[in-house]
Parts: structure tokens; sequence; C-alpha cells
């Protein structure tokens, strides 16, 4: 009786773990991963997991003694100061260091942190953030402005906890937005207007979500990736919605929805001023831990980076891909340190900079009002496409790496210690310290 009382709360705590991790925004393959290598950290390999979405299940025990339980997933999304602590607790749980009792209340504390920091700072990080993005997608100074103002009312509008204004906050964003930026742009010159009234709605861009869905088809989950893609063209649908409907009130002609190519008239640096406001904007927004936000900055760096040298050299379409080729191996790398960060927590805010939702709602929004839509539409699809194959390359290419450095430190190790002059004292310690560090 008490086995089996063992086995339902075992349940229960893994079951509690993987909803977490969907919560983290996490691919189902790689949940599925992480709660396989925890249930045989506890002495469970009888156990086995289907991830979806919105469903867990959880069956135990053999044969004769199965039990499954099954919980519906929330839609509720943890902020990084969250996925942090159940980060560390998920590497816990791998070492069975952690009763599963006691994880289950530490579950349950999670899921009611309370933010680091107070709703006015929160706000003000979702103008930074979007004040940041506006530098990178339209930089002139009147639309980082013009920005700022939009993100601190998008960013109130998000803090009313309302499921009924949850439900319609992704069309009455992109109407708010979308009125603003066309009454403006009649009186100020914005630059280009269609990509600053997309970056106060950086935070509903489903780029992550369909980044995420097109590397679970790659991976085999079928279900989980069609039902994600499925959900980031609806959200863009929405979107697109509230930008016509605004342009519909206001009277705006069919050329306001294609993007302009306006000469930045700003320094060559400002971009990475605008890389570094959209890290802290990230960081209080989100209540970031204080230890996270320099990895956040490196990977959004590098991926910026990357992005740069893959349109001077590939073209717009695909150089997300060489941007998310190159920040992968440095997320997961991060990941791998002891005071490092989680990888959902470098990895959303990249996403994000990479903006494959960003040219997915420009491309949605023409496809109604112009002939060239479609064309565009299919051009972001690819853009989306080619930043989940980059994720994918680069995650292939950091696992041969790191699993090379683990045979070297093997063969090292089993090499036996001769003490010369060309090996003094500590060299193979040293050595092997210098693969294993983190």
């Amino acid at each position: 009786m008490a086995e089996r009382a063992d086995q339902v709360v075992l349940s229960r705590f893994l079951i509690g773990l993987a909803q977490g991790l969907n919560a983290s925004a996490e691919s189902v393959d790689r949940i599925r991963d992480t709660m396989t290598a925890v249930a045989r950290a506890y002495g469970r390999e009888d156990t086995d997991f289907v991830i979806f979405p919105t469903v867990i299940m959880v069956e135990t025990g053999g044969v004769e003694e199965a039990r499954v339980a099954i919980r519906s997933a929330t839609a509720a999304a943890f902020r990084f100061d969250q996925i942090a602590q159940l980060y560390r607790l998920v590497a816990t749980a791998k070492q069975a260091a952690i009763d599963p009792l006691d994880g289950i209340t530490r579950l349950n504390e999670i899921g009611a942190l309370r933010p680091r920091f107070g709703w006015v700072v929160r706000t003000l990080g979702h103008s930074i953030l979007t004040m940041g993005l506006s530098l990178l997608l339209a930089p002139t100074w009147q639309g980082a402005a013009v920005a700022f103002v939009l993100g601190a009312g998008i960013g109130l509008l998000k803090l009313v906890r309302s499921p009924t204004l949850a439900l319609i906050l992704p069309v009455v964003a992109a109407f708010v937005c979308a009125t603003a930026v066309f009454l403006l742009a009649e009186v100020i010159e914005l630059g280009d207007p269609i990509h600053v009234l997309i970056a106060p709605l950086a935070t509903f861009l489903p780029g992550g979500v369909l980044t995420t869905a097109t590397v679970e088809l790659a991976a085999g989950q079928m279900l989980a990736g069609a039902s994600r893609l499925v959900y980031g063209f609806v959200q863009l649908a929405l979107l697109a919605f509230g930008i016509l409907a605004a342009g519909t009130v206001v009277g705006v002609s069919s050329s306001a929805y294609q993007p302009l190519n306006v000469a930045s008239t700003l320094p060559w640096w400002v971009p990475f001023i605008g890389v570094f406001v959209f890290a802290a904007g990230n960081y209080l927004h989100f209540s970031a831990p204080p230890s996270t936000f320099g990895w956040v900055l490196l990977v959004l760096v590098v991926a910026y980076l990357g992005q740069l040298v893959g349109n001077a050299l590939f073209g717009a379409t695909v150089s997300g891909f060489v941007g998310a080729l190159a920040m992968t191996p440095v997320v997961l790398w991060v990941a791998s340190l002891r005071h490092g960060a989680p990888s959902q927590l470098t990895f959303l805010p990249a996403f994000w900079l990479l903006v494959p939702g960003a040219a997915g709602l420009v491309a949605l929004t023409e496809s109604f009002t112009t002939t060239t839509g479609i064309v565009d539409f299919a051009t972001a699809f690819v853009s989306v496409m080619s930043i989940a194959l980059g994720v994918l390359i680069g995650t292939s290419l950091y696992r041969a790496v790191h699993h090379g450095a683990e045979e070297i430190v093997q063969f090292a190790v089993a090499i036996p210690r001769t003490e010369d002059a060309e090996h003094p004292p500590g060299f193979w310690a040293r050595i092997t310290r210098a693969f294993t560090r983190g």
C-alpha cells in the first residue's frame, strides 16, 4: 500500500514538472526526454509519458499495475524568475535529490511566486523592451519614442487579470497600436510605420511558437507541432485583424500596410544600443534573476551579429538561419554552466530578436490588402523554417562537440599520468578540469 502511495505521489510530481516545462514554452520532445531522465533517477524505468501542449499523461507501474495520470496543461506562461526556479528544481530531480512530496510543494511555491518587481517596474520594462526592438526594426528616434509610449500602454493592459480581456487582448493591442501609429504617421516622420506599430506587439508575436512547432515537426512530434503551428498562425491572424480594423477606422490606403525601405539617419552603433535596451526591458518586464542578465545579453548579441552576417552573405530571408545557428550552441553552453541560465530563459528573447513573427505579421496583413502579400507571407514562412533549421543544426553541432570533449576527457584520464618536463605536475588534472568545468 505504501509503495502504491509513493507511486501516486511520484506521478503527481512528474506531471507537475511536465506542466511547468510546458508553461516555460519548452518543446514536447525535450520535455519527454527530461521527464524520462527524472523518472529513471527515481528508479521508475517503467514510466512512460505522452506530452502535448495542452494535455500531459504519465503512466507508471508494470503491465499488471499500470496507473495513468492525466492533467490538462494550463495556458499560463511562466516569468523568467519562475523558469529559473523550475529548471533548478528539474536539475535537483534529475539527481533524485528531493522527495517527490517536497517537490510538489516546491512546484506550488514556484507557481505562486510573486514577481521580483512591482507593476510600475514591469510596465517600464515593457516600454524599454519595445523601444529597444523599435531601434532594430525602424531605427528612428521618433519611432522609438512612439514605441516607448505604446509599450507602456500595452504593458498596463497585460497586467489586468481578466480571462475575457486575455482572449481579446491581441486584437485590442493591435487595434490600439495601429490606430495610434496611423494617425501619428500623418503628422510625425516615423520612418516605417508598419514596423513601428509592430514593436509594441513584440510579446504577442508567436515567433517562438512557430519555431518550436517547426522543431517539434522535425523531431516527429506531429500532433504537437501541427497544433502549435495552427495556434501560431491564429495568433498572427488576430493581430492582423486588429491592424486591418484600425486601418478601416482611420481610413488608410492599402499602401500603408507595406513596409517602407527607409534609410536610417542614426549612427551605425544605435542598433547595438537597441540590443542592450531590449535585454534590459526583458530583464525588468519578466522579473529575470539578477545573475541572468549578462547571459541573456550575450545570446542576444550573438544572435544579432549572426543575423547581420547572414543578411550580408545570403540575404534577409535566411539571415535568421545564421543567427539561430550562431546563438543555439551559446544557449546550450550557458545552460550547462553551474552558474549559467536555463536555455528557455535565453532562447525566448533571442526568438523575439530574430522576429520571425514580425515578418509573418507584416506579410499576413499585406495578404489581405495587396497583391504581393501571398508571396511575402511565403517568404516569411521560409524565414521561420530557416530559424528552426538553425536551431536544429546548432543543437546537433553542440552535442557533437560536447560528446567529443567528454571522450577526450575519458581518454586523458585513461592515459598513465607521467610526470616529466613535457607534462608538469597537475597537467592532466588541469586538462580534465578545462573540459568539465561548469
